[in-house]
């Protein structure tokens, strides 16, 4: 899987998992893809002080994409 279609099929991912986010208030927009298999992600609107969303990210957000692109390994979020 060349990068190219590592970063569209994290994007299918992202789209799968954002009405979810939208459903509570917010959101989650790709910030890079590391060396093919780290994702940096930011969470937006109520998701920034959600006391779950590390649960969220791990179990939700990276499943999800690691569904789509299986040698990702980690999934982290970025703050400002």
């Amino acid at each position: 899987m060349t990068s190219e279609e590592i970063k569209l099929n994290v994007e299918k991912a992202l789209e799968e998992i954002r009405p979810f986010l939208k459903n509570d208030g917010g959101d989650i927009s790709l910030v890079s893809i590391d060396n093919d298999k780290f994702v940096k992600v930011k969470l937006e609107g109520t998701c920034v002080g959600c006391s779950v969303n590390q649960m969220t990210l791990k179990s939700g957000v990276e499943m999800t994409i690691k569904k789509y692109v299986p040698q990702i390994e980690e999934v982290v979020n970025v703050v400002d």
